[in-house]
């Protein structure tokens, strides 16, 4: 990806293109360059802003959904962001769900695809284990439907990571919190017009996670894709990009 990691103070983002701002936040072991196809795509039409979210630098204390999603609002203030659009994947959306509910005014649209927030499976149904590189492949194989995705560049990132004792640690706090924080209740009141897009061989949210986020969003709409796992954009950039161009009611082809 040959998009400009630029910096403000401690914020280390993408900011490409011009217009309404599509804020992109992605997962636990997310990268900027998962979304590659979408900056792509909308950064022709939005203003497309990836914060790079401090999941293993941040302290142990503030390693939490919570925490994350109190840096993504200073991150929109300092910006000046306002009314946006809010794309999030897996803990992504997660904090986009939360955003939203303390920022009800400032947000235009909600985008969530295999969000947490009320079921995750999370790494296959158990944490990472330090040293085993065998194991860190397989549980980076559970995330997509094509196995072939889990690159070698991408095992090894997910395997220094979980190797590192510190980085381990904040990724388990990170990762406990979520499973802990169910937002039911909260997001009934959440009248936010909203997209669920979803894997229907999503593993770690399966398609009912999107159906029951759908029962209990009154103004959400749900599109599934096939023969894909958590991360649509990534294993489906294609139809995931369409699909949020005819929610932001875009010309499908720019």
């Amino acid at each position: 990806m040959k998009f400009e990691l630029k910096q403000s103070d401690d914020f280390k983002y993408i900011d490409e293109g011009h217009g309404s701002v599509l804020l992109l936040l992605h997962g636990l072991f997310g990268a900027l360059s998962n979304w590659e196809a979408v900056i792509r795509r909308f950064s022709t039409r939005y203003r497309v802003i990836i914060p790079l979210l401090p999941i293993i630098e941040m302290p142990i204390r503030e390693a939490s959904v919570d925490g994350l999603t109190n840096y993504t609002e200073r991150f929109v203030e300092k910006m000046g962001l306002k009314n946006i659009s809010i794309l999030g994947n897996s803990l992504g959306g997660h904090i986009a769900l939360l955003y939203a509910l303390r920022n009800r005014i400032n947000v235009k649209n909600l985008i969530l695809t295999g969000s947490s927030g009320l079921f995750e499976n999370s790494m296959g149904g158990s944490f990472p284990k330090r040293g085993d590189r065998k194991y860190i492949e397989e549980r980076v194989k559970y995330t997509f439907y094509n196995p072939n995705l889990a690159s070698k560049e991408l095992v090894d990132e997910v395997f220094d990571i979980t190797n590192n004792i510190r980085k381990g640690l904040n990724i388990v706090s990170i990762a406990k919190s979520a499973q802990r924080q169910n937002l039911a209740k909260e997001i009934k009141d959440l009248k936010v017009k909203t997209l669920l897009v979803w894997g229907l061989n999503d593993t770690i949210t399966p398609p009912h996670v999107a159906h029951e986020f759908s029962r209990l969003m009154s103004n959400s709409e749900v599109r599934f894709i096939d023969e894909c796992g958590h991360a649509p954009m990534m294993e489906h950039p294609e139809k995931f990009n369409e699909y949020v161009a005819e929610f932001l009611a875009e010309p499908v082809h720019a």
